[in-house]
């Protein structure tokens, strides 16, 4: 896979340096000593306070980098991506941000991570500085294992232990309290992909239909390989096994982390699904759903759930400098509010005209039986849906047929336009849902209803923009009204909408709709789909 990068040698000190450039934060800097030392550090951070210092492999962003700033971390120390950093980089951050109160280096329980700090702090020991190390190893994928590995729960106990050293206390209180986060927190991930490591070969080991539960944040495979059934699955997976494994309390914390690419839409699903779960119900506050504690561009998320004590919950919710943490939110029901009293639509009594019920049932019968050739003709030259959004709208009208007001064309037009408008997706829906509705204010007026159908289409091209010869559905439906305004029969109009639709084929360029994002040359001898939806339309009606 390919990545915007330079070299896989330079990709994190450039990308340090752009993290500083465009953090708009005065107050951050990094040590010099590039490329050996790559440490982001708060200049701000006061000799009189523990100083938190912790850090990892890079590819985790915003973590660690993006969670220094007061109120958490006083400096992050960056290693290559997924490598710990060395001992050298971490005892000069060490050095760097830690005065007579001290440091806490707050550690993700990984091997590497654990000797490399480990060894810094007993260097920063012998030049005579007051360090403690907290290991945090809040993974549950593995229950029996001696050494869990650490995820983004670590990030509750950044933000709590930074807290506590804000306030003032000291080392050993802060240290104190963030060994009781770390063996209260809980975490467990679930994946639908591996990460893409820059400039190494990609895996692609999640067939198509499971998912990975139990995965670390550094591209290993999960602990088990099981079947996806969708959101609310997932959500009770997580939701149930993290349970199980937290401590007892009244009310939690629950930590909702993006592992890289899992889109916005997909998180607020299963932020919805965990938190209406029936355990659920015990979350008090949440975090996220953001980006967090990454895996690269890991199509995936994890969960991690916190007891909460008085004293925790004050911490989570006060506020910090660094942008990246989200605040945590008191978990509240969707607020709702009334719809304003004049968009709730009139009650409209139904009234039988069979004439009219008969055209309106052929022209949805028409739609309904071009869906799959229309979907065909839109996937050469669009989205490939004309078809089954013109069908849709269609099975619903005719339907509802027999709520309507057919023996009022104005009333029926506009019951029309109420239909299209809330069953037809699209600009298509919404610009045929402003000609019934125009049409109908006409025919309400006296006017014809050929006539009042031509003037609706004016307003359609007023709000729509798009005129004859754009390449679009008014092809064909224009010529096929003025036909019919001008007294010709529905054969004539028929074959006005026929001529209409034939020459968009001719046309090398759209001015409106989906195909004026494609090329000429994928264009060319294709009629336009609204346009030949709607000559097939007016062909049935006229062979009635």
């Amino acid at each position: 896979m390919a990545h915007f990068i330079n070299t896989k040698e330079t990709l994190v000190t450039e990308a340090v340096d752009g993290f500083l450039r465009t953090a708009g934060a005065a107050n951050l800097a990094r040590l010099d000593g590039y490329p050996q030392i790559k440490v982001v550090v708060a200049t701000d951070a006061k000799a009189n306070r523990v100083a938190l210092v912790s850090g990892g492999g890079s590819g985790h962003e915003p973590a660690h980098a993006g969670f220094v700033g007061k109120g958490m971390l006083a400096a992050a120390v960056c290693g290559e991506v997924f490598a710990s950093p060395s001992v050298d980089a971490v005892l000069n951050g060490i050095l760097a941000v830690t005065g007579d109160a001290g440091c806490l280096l707050i550690v993700k329980n990984y091997t590497g991570d654990r000797l490399n700090f480990g060894l810094a702090a007993e260097k920063a020991r012998t030049l005579g500085r007051k360090v403690e190390m907290v290991v945090v190893g809040d993974d549950i994928a593995l229950p029996d294992i001696i050494q869990p590995r650490g995820v983004a729960g670590t990030l509750f106990v950044h933000k709590i232990a930074g807290h506590v050293a804000a306030k003032g206390a000291k080392l050993a209180k802060v240290a104190q309290t963030a060994r009781a986060v770390a063996d209260a927190v809980v975490s467990l991930g679930m994946s639908l992909s591996s990460c893409s490591i820059p400039g190494v070969a990609g895996e692609d080991r999640v067939p198509d239909g499971k998912a990975e539960l139990g995965l670390g944040i550094h591209g290993e495979p999960g602990v088990e390989l099981v079947d996806y059934k969708g959101a609310r699955e997932t959500a009770a997976i997580l939701t149930d096994k993290l349970f199980a494994a937290v401590k007892p309390a009244k009310s939690y914390a629950l930590l909702l982390n993006n592992l890289g690419s899992t889109t916005p839409l997909e998180m607020s699903v299963i932020a919805n699904e965990m938190l209406a779960h029936p355990k659920g119900k015990k979350i008090r506050l949440v975090v996220g759903p953001a980006l967090l504690m990454t895996s690269l561009d890991m199509h995936g998320l994890s969960a991690s759930l916190l007891p909460l004590t008085d004293e925790w919950e004050e911490a989570l919710s006060s506020p910090v400098a660094p942008a990246a943490w989200p605040g945590a939110h008191p978990v509240q029901k969707p607020a709702i509010v009334k719809l304003p009293k004049e968009a709730k639509p009139a009650a409209v009594k139904a009234s039988r005209n069979p004439v009219l019920a008969g055209w309106i049932e052929a022209a949805c019968d028409a739609l309904i039986t071009a869906e799959a050739d229309l979907n065909a003709l839109d996937s050469k030259v669009g989205d490939g849906d004309t078809g089954s959004t013109m069908a849709g709208a269609a099975r619903r009208l005719k339907a509802g047929l027999g709520k309507m007001p057919l023996a009022d064309t104005g009333a029926a037009f506009a019951a029309i336009s109420s239909t299209l408008s809330t069953t037809m997706g699209g600009s298509s829906g919404v610009l045929l849902a402003i000609l019934f509705a125009a049409a109908g204010v006409a025919a309400k007026d006296g006017m014809p209803w050929a006539k009042a159908l031509q003037a609706g289409l004016a307003r359609m091209q007023h709000y729509g923009g798009a005129k004859t010869g754009d390449r679009t559905m008014i092809d064909a439906l224009e010529p096929a009204l003025a036909a019919l305004v001008g007294g010709k029969s529905l054969k004539i109009a028929a074959d006005a909408a026929r001529k209409g639709a034939e020459a968009t084929k001719r046309m090398q360029a759209a001015r409106a709709g989906r195909s004026a994002y494609v090329s000429a040359k994928n264009l060319d001898g294709i009629a336009d789909p609204g346009a030949e939806a709607v000559a097939r339309l007016i062909e049935t009606l006229a062979a009635r």
